[in-house]
């Protein structure tokens, strides 16, 4: 007998913190958005340790390998102790690309600065 239960592969993608909450989870799975040997799975598939999970999450496939079993969420520091990133270089650069493109940078609150203002006023042709 196992010493230990194996939690839901949706509770340790959550517990990870691949995904914000463990509906969130739940719901990738039942779309066929998490794979474990290219095989869409379910969100009561059990999780053993050296497991590879692939997950689509909108533009990006990331691809993790289980090195430790969990049920309770972790510390973001905690993380790497519990799984290994196996997610090629290639992926980041093509989300990175893709936020570029469509302007996503980081957003600033309050007011423009000084540049920006004349940028903007120039934009509306106020200058």
């Amino acid at each position: 007998m196992p010493e230990k239960d194996s939690p839901r592969i949706d509770k340790w993608l959550w517990a990870v913190r691949i995904f914000k909450t463990r509906s969130m989870a739940t719901q990738a799975c039942r779309a066929g958005k998490v794979k474990v040997e290219g095989q869409a799975i379910k969100p009561s598939r059990e999780v053993q340790e050296g497991m590879i999970i692939t997950v689509q999450s909108g533009p990006l496939t990331k691809t993790v390998k289980v090195t430790g079993l969990l049920e309770k969420r972790v510390g973001a520091k905690l993380v790497d102790q519990y799984m290994e990133d196996l997610t090629p270089d290639e992926e980041y650069q093509k989300l990175k690309m893709i936020k570029s493109q469509s302007g996503l940078g980081p957003i600033r609150k309050g007011r423009p600065t000084k540049k920006e203002r004349r940028e903007l006023d120039q934009w509306f042709g106020w200058d």
